[in-house]
């Protein structure tokens, strides 16, 4: 633990009763405080690690204000040395402590102090040792030392206390006089400083042990201290030691602002500037000290009526006032008075273009419209309309010309016949654009027509649309786009399909509709998406088929076969399967596949959950052959009430591709299973999606 606290060192304090005077209502009141409530004060502070050196006095005195600071002082540094003390017992090491400030100084000696103690013992010494380490530093080591040949506890009661009483004392040479042996003293106006050898000055007027009476002030000296009278003597003036104001001498001690031209003069409170060098008649002498010419013509009228005074270097001239002329007028030929002059006939055109008026002295231009008459320049000077008058002249733009102005419009509109409007122009008389341009105010549009659309260069040309390329061109067509000029057509792959009336879509030609297939008189013909097949069937051995022969299949048309057994066909009679079956199916090869096809429907009479008695009760299918790729499972469900099972295609499957699925439907009942049924479904898997 490191303390970290602010304190000084004060002269030890006294005993005694002080009184604090302070105000109430009613007037007066004298407290008691005695000087033990100083001391507990300033303890009480150390405890809350307040600054020692900046407490609120509790008293006006100035010894209860010491007594407060060596009281405060005394908790700080037993605290400190306890740290220290702590520090060496717990960690056995003074590193922490090695910063250089006031406040580690204090704990570090007493730590290092109690390692001293510790080694002593650990050495074998006695704890009571003759080391010359100085007062503080013997109790810290002895307590220690004493401490650890104990019960190695922390320390005891009494060397603590005794280690927490320690002051410092540092033995050697008097700075003033010796008292006795171990003990120095200070003159009269000195105190011993906390080293015990050196005196500082006591300053009596901040102690309040001065003796100056009312209007005086207390001044400290070395050693002592002397009353002043409070005098202000203004500026100018210093105060003397018997307080008599004196003059001070600004040319003597340097402190006048005269340049080196001017010879400083003291007067009384303050100083003059005196030039050094003295100007001769007609000349004064300028801030700086140099001579200036007195303009005598200006400052004074040294001539007589009727003469003109001239200004020369340090003097003046006076001459005769002859008649001169001012400006329009000229000497008669006489030479004794001013006539005027005729300016608009002279030869120097004065209104060059515009009328001219004499005035006496003087004349006036008759300007032209747009120019107005300049009285200082006595021209005809263009008026600039479009300045004067701005937004009322024109109703886009105005340029000023001699005399006049004129109008002119934006881009997008021309000039209407009043000259000053503007009327839209159409550009699109002009055929800007490629193919249709629309005319808006102020300007054009272009636009395009269908499958075509504005170039980004120019804005004005209209480029084809390539249908196909767009984001959406696999879309466009089923089968196969094909870009035109503004268009596009699609097609179909070349058997099979044919262009829908949409000019989109492909449509499977029913081949055995329209009599366009190849199968024989003993073939049933099946269309499938893309093409057709001729497909034969005959029932095996001990089965019949039911039904006739068509020559075109559809999608729910079923084949079956009946097992029919000849008498005494004792093999026949124990084979499970009832009957075998052919249906057909043809599929895309679907684009999207996210969920489960359902394909084919199985539709049994097996009531669901049916009583005992009825014979079955149960059912259950199967794929036995024809799976690929796993593609197809069959699941059962209810519906109606009865058993069904569902064939659903599970996984994408990539056309063109054929498979016959060979399922197995059994019907169960409480003694077993009774009879087997086979369906073959043909499955045709188109190349494309649609």
């Amino acid at each position: 633990m490191h303390v970290v606290t602010k304190f000084r060192r004060c002269p030890s304090y006294l005993p005694g009763l002080f009184v604090n005077t302070r105000f109430v209502y009613g007037g007066w009141h004298k407290e008691i405080v005695s000087i033990e409530d100083c001391c507990k004060d300033g303890q009480k502070r150390a405890s809350d690690d307040e600054d020692c050196a900046a407490l609120p006095l509790i008293s006006a005195s100035n010894t209860c204000r010491i007594v407060q600071e060596q009281c405060c002082v005394t908790v700080l540094e037993d605290n400190m040395c306890t740290t220290g003390i702590n520090t060496a017992k717990e960690q056995g090491v003074c590193d922490s402590l090695f910063a250089n400030t006031c406040e580690t100084k204090t704990t570090k000696m007493c730590c290092d102090c109690c390692l001293l103690g510790k080694a002593v013992l650990e050495q074998g010494l006695p704890c009571d040792h003759k080391l010359s380490v100085g007062y503080q530093c013997g109790l810290v080591s002895r307590a220690c030392c004493v401490d650890g040949a104990g019960d190695n506890q922390t320390v005891s009661t009494g060397s603590e206390s005794e280690v927490r009483r320690f002051k410092w004392r540092n033995t050697g040479t008097c700075a003033h006089q010796c008292v006795s042996e171990n003990t120095c003293g200070c003159f009269k106006g000195y105190r011993l400083k906390p080293d015990g050898k050196s005196c500082e000055d006591i300053n009596e007027c901040l102690l309040g042990a001065s003796n100056c009476r009312g209007g005086e002030r207390c001044i400290n000296t070395e050693g002592s201290f002397r009353c002043q009278r409070e005098v202000s003597c203004g500026t100018g003036y210093e105060l003397t030691d018997n307080n008599n104001c004196k003059d001070i001498d600004e040319c003597e001690t340097g402190i006048h602002n005269c340049g080196p031209e001017f010879e400083c003069q003291n007067t009384q409170g303050s100083f003059r500037c005196l030039p050094k060098v003295k100007c001769a008649a007609g000349f004064i002498q300028d801030a700086l000290g140099s001579c200036i010419d007195i303009n005598e013509c200006v400052t004074q009228t040294p001539c007589t009526r009727g003469q003109v005074c001239i200004n020369t270097v340090g003097s003046y001239i006076c001459q005769r006032n002859s008649v001169n002329c001012g400006r329009g007028y000229h000497l008669n030929e006489e030479g004794t008075r001013c006539i005027d002059i005729d300016e608009c006939k002279s030869l120097d055109k004065v209104c060059e273009g515009h009328g001219c008026i004499n005035l006496v002295g003087s004349y006036r231009c008759e300007c032209e419209a747009g120019y107005i008459f300049n009285s200082i320049s006595r021209v005809c000077e263009d008026i600039n309309e479009c300045r004067h008058y701005p937004g009322r002249l024109c109703a886009h733009k105005c340029e000023n010309t001699l005399g006049s102005y004129k109008c002119s419009c934006t881009t997008g509109f021309k000039l209407a016949a009043d000259g000053r409007n503007c009327d839209d122009l159409n550009e699109c008389e002009s055929n800007p654009c490629s193919q249709e341009c629309a005319n808006v105010y102020g300007s054009y549009q272009c636009y395009c027509r269908r499958g075509y659309q504005l170039s980004d260069m120019d804005g004005m040309t209209c480029e084809d649309i390539d249908e196909c390329a767009l984001p959406t061109g696999g879309h466009i067509c089923s089968y196969r786009c094909h870009n035109t000029p503004g268009s596009f057509h699609c097609s179909c792959p070349i058997n099979g399909y044919t262009l829908a009336a949409n000019g989109r879509s492909c449509q499977d030609i029913d081949e055995c509709l329209t009599g366009t297939h190849t199968c024989t008189g003993n073939q049933s013909c099946f269309n499938v998406q893309g093409g057709f097949r001729c497909l034969s069937f005959d029932c095996p051995n001990n089965y019949r088929r039911v039904g006739e022969t068509v020559a075109r299949l559809q999608r729910t048309d079923t084949i079956r076969c009946i097992k029919t057994c000849l008498p005494n066909d004792f093999a026949c009679g124990v084979d499970p399967i009832h009957s075998i079956s052919h249906t057909f199916i043809s599929l895309p090869t679907f684009r999207e596949f996210t969920r489960p096809e359902e394909i084919v429907f199985l539709r049994t009479s097996v009531r669901a959950y049916g009583a005992y008695h009825l014979g079955s009760y149960d059912v259950k299918f199967e794929i036995l052959e024809g799976n690929v790729e796993n593609a197809f499972d069959i699941i059962k469900r209810i519906e109606n009430g009865m058993y069904v099972g569902v064939v659903r295609q599970v996984k994408l499957l990539i056309g063109p591709m054929t498979t016959v699925l060979k399922l197995l439907m059994r019907n169960l009942t409480t003694q077993g299973e009774s009879s087997q049924n086979v369906i073959n479904v043909h499955v045709f898997v188109s190349e494309f999606w649609f």
